[in-house]
């Protein structure tokens, strides 16, 4: 599982990273990790990495929040909203 290093230095090596979503990068960066692949390797040997992990191990990994969702402003109609919006200096203006 070791990653191919020999090009490191070429930009074009890299350029499929622009399209992944959230959760393809986040995979990109777990799978490069050494305890991960043990982790997986012990799993592999046990005949369970097709089960679903265990949420301790979900949360080892940050598969999973840390806590539970929820509103960060009073006035918020949804659990999860952007803790910031976009402050522009003159109101419709697209610059």
């Amino acid at each position: 599982m070791k990653p191919d290093t020999s090009r490191w230095r070429d930009h074009s090596s890299y350029d499929f990273l622009d399209n992944l979503s959230t959760e393809g990068l986040a995979w990109e960066c777990l799978r490069r990790s050494r305890d991960y692949q043990q982790h997986y390797k012990l799993l592999v040997a046990k005949g369970t990495h097709g089960v679903p992990f265990e949420p301790e191990a979900q949360q080892r990994w940050g598969l999973r929040f840390p806590g539970k969702a929820r509103s960060i402003r009073p006035e918020a109609i949804r659990v999860l909203v952007a803790a910031r919006r976009s402050r522009r200096a003159y109101p419709g203006c697209c610059f």
